[in-house]
């Protein structure tokens, strides 16, 4: 119908549009209730839905890199289980050693037997304690952890070779099936040599495990900062609101009997030709 079809009153003109602003008011007012926000797009205000955004979005960023941050101190703790595990196996081994300087001769070569079993043991664990593809017990091994969400601030872990080759922690095999004290004395030595590598591997990893977890609270802090933010900057009011709904449920009412009021006063021109 177009809009000159009907002619109406004046008073009843005013008093439909009074109505639609109102109709217009409640459908605003029952999104933010709904929603939660007092601007849920550019329109309800361009300057506080885009800071918004741009708060929201960055929030994002960092939950990606705080769930790198997660994995990379997954990666760093079974590393550090691995050196827990590798370090047990190397204790055993200065066991045999230590029992094989007062044992015979076919003991000795017994006990070095079992002592590159225990080698062989430790090569395993070592090489079975990556997470996801990444091994800090493996030779060249590294990951770079990224902190911030442009990647500027970031961290770079380097593993080690925790083998018993000459790249790593450098246990030969019981020489001579350890007939001289010499060789058993020599492979003490490796073996606390190796004990000292081992320990002070774990504590460098321990201190980046450390970082990482450090920075792992102060983005979570930061997320929950530019949520809030973002939540401020758009958040509606519900009791306002409630109270708007009110208000406005009342105008409806008035503006119903006004427009009643109208009609009536059109209608009795009527009774002036019956």
């Amino acid at each position: 119908m177009a809009i000159n079809d009907v002619t109406l009153a004046g008073s009843m003109r005013s008093n439909l549009v009074n109505l639609q602003n109102v109709a217009a008011l409640q459908s605003r007012t029952t999104q933010r209730l709904s929603t939660g926000k007092r601007v849920n797009n550019a329109i309800d205000d361009p300057s506080a839905y885009f800071a918004a955004q741009n708060a929201t979005n960055r929030a994002a960023d960092l939950g990606a890199r705080k769930d790198s941050m997660g994995e990379a101190i997954q990666t760093v703790k079974a590393a550090l289980q691995g050196i827990d595990g590798v370090t047990n196996l190397i204790q055993q081994a200065k066991g045999l050693a230590a029992s094989a300087r007062s044992a015979s001769t076919a003991d000795r070569s017994s006990l070095g037997t079992q002592f590159d079993a225990l080698r062989g043991q430790i090569d395993k664990l070592a090489s079975d304690s990556g997470y996801k593809g990444t091994n800090f017990l493996a030779s060249g091994s590294s990951l770079k952890v990224d902190f911030n969400e442009g990647g500027t601030s970031s961290l770079t872990i380097s593993g080690f070779d925790a083998s018993t080759g000459s790249g790593g922690l450098n246990v030969a095999a019981a020489a001579n099936n350890w007939a001289a004290d010499a060789d058993i004395t020599a492979a003490t030595t490796s073996l606390d040599s190796a004990l000292s590598t081992l320990r002070t591997k774990a504590q460098t990893l321990s201190s980046n495990n450390g970082v990482v977890t450090a920075r792992q609270d102060f983005t979570t802090n930061m997320i929950n900062t530019l949520t809030q933010g973002a939540d401020q900057l758009t958040a509606a009011d519900s009791n306002e609101e409630s109270a708007n709904m009110l208000a406005l449920q009342t105008r409806q009412q008035l503006g119903v009997v006004a427009l009643q009021l109208s009609s009536q006063a059109q209608s009795s021109v009527m009774r002036l030709f019956g």
